[in-house]
C-alpha cells in the first residue's frame, strides 16, 4: 500500500528553513493557508503555503520542539493579532499538546516528559490542574 502511495503523490511544495529534522507540523485555514512547523533545531517556523514563504519565526526554546498547533480559540474570539502564549509550567519537555474540544479550544492539554500532564486556561495562560502519578512520560 505505500509503494501504492508513493507512486501516485507528487511533491507539491518544499518549505526551507530549519536546520534540523523536523518533527511536527500542523495546518490552518485562516485568511491565507498556514503550515506551523516544530523542529530539533529548537525553533517553530509559519509558513504561508501560497507564497511559500516563511512568515514568522519563533526562536529561544530550550530544548527541541516536539509538538505544534495552530489554536482555535483565537481565530473564533477575534484574538488575530494573538500569535504566541508561553505556558510555563513543565520541568522538561512537552511530548504532545491538544485543545479542547468545547468551548472553542480554550483549554489546552500538555504531555511533558517530567511524567505529568498539565491542563492549562488558555485565555490566561495559567495551568488549572496538574495531574501527576505517570511512571513515564
Amino acid at each position: 500500500m505505500l509503494d501504492t502511495f508513493r507512486l501516485s503523490s507528487k511533491l507539491l511544495k518544499t518549505f526551507i528553513g530549519h536546520t534540523d529534522c523536523v518533527h511536527n507540523i500542523d495546518y490552518l485555514l485562516f485568511d491565507n493557508q498556514l503550515i506551523c512547523s516544530g523542529s530539533y533545531d529548537k525553533t517553530v517556523r509559519v509558513w504561508n503555503v501560497e507564497t511559500n514563504q516563511q512568515i514568522q519565526l519563533y526562536n529561544g526554546h530550550s530544548d527541541y520542539v516536539y509538538c505544534v498547533k495552530f489554536s482555535q480559540y483565537y481565530y473564533h474570539n477575534n484574538h488575530h493579532n494573538q500569535q504566541l502564549n508561553i505556558f510555563n509550567g513543565h520541568k522538561y519537555g512537552i511530548c504532545s499538546i491538544e485543545f479542547s474540544s468545547f468551548n472553542n479550544g480554550r483549554y489546552l492539554c500538555s504531555g511533558s516528559r517530567d511524567n505529568t500532564v498539565q491542563l492549562w486556561d488558555v485565555e490566561t495562560s495559567k495551568s488549572l490542574h496538574v495531574f501527576n502519578g505517570h511512571t513515564n512520560y
